[in-house]
């Protein structure tokens, strides 16, 4: 599905960077930051050219290929990983910071991941995330097509118990980000601390 989707000549949502990303990404310590599918490139880039360490993971190899010619293009390096979310194993306390924007996975292997970032980040690491709530499916400009793939602010604090949350909240707003992203749309936003 993802390989089809990214097959696309333009970047499908975008080259710019994820807004709340950009808005907040001085909260993750300089070092390495690990970006959860990532797509075409677009935040392990960005966080690149900030001068962090970046791994992305994406289960999409049209997608990494995209990315890799993204980084080619603004001068930096990023080393992008082919693999299942489901199976990659994140590690432990290896990263100063692990980014997920719009990473929506089935509830089974939502639950394992977020066990496995508390466990990966470091004693000072930072999970940035950005992601759709049920909300979004009233808005129909972008996102999943059912709630089981959503999040919200109470399924955040439960599944990433292990972190101290300094900013958790769910809002509407405009998310304008390539073809894919355009519009109003309902969100949850986390940072929180290990």
């Amino acid at each position: 599905m993802w390989d089809e989707r990214y097959a696309a000549e333009h970047y499908i949502y975008g080259i710019q960077p994820n807004t709340f990303l950009e808005q907040n990404f001085t909260q993750i310590p300089k070092g390495k930051v690990l970006c959860l599918a990532d797509g075409e490139g677009r935040n392990s880039v960005f966080l690149a050219k900030q001068g962090y360490k970046v791994t992305a993971i994406d289960s999409s190899a049209v997608g990494i290929e995209k990315a890799k010619k993204l980084a080619q293009d603004n001068s930096v390096q990023v080393n992008y990983v082919h693999a299942d979310l489901a199976t990659y194993p994140l590690g432990s306390e290896q990263w100063d910071g692990i980014v997920s924007i719009f990473c929506h996975l089935p509830e089974k292997i939502r639950i394992e991941l977020h066990a496995q970032v508390v466990h990966g980040l470091k004693g000072t690491g930072t999970l940035l995330l950005e992601a759709y709530t049920p909300e979004q499916l009233k808005h129909g400009t972008g996102g999943p097509p059912v709630v089981e793939l959503t999040m919200s602010a109470d399924i955040l604090k439960k599944e990433l118990a292990g972190l101290q949350f300094s900013l958790l909240q769910e809002l509407e707003r405009e998310v304008v980000e390539g073809s894919h992203h355009t519009g109003l749309g309902a969100v949850v936003q986390a940072i929180a601390r290990k």
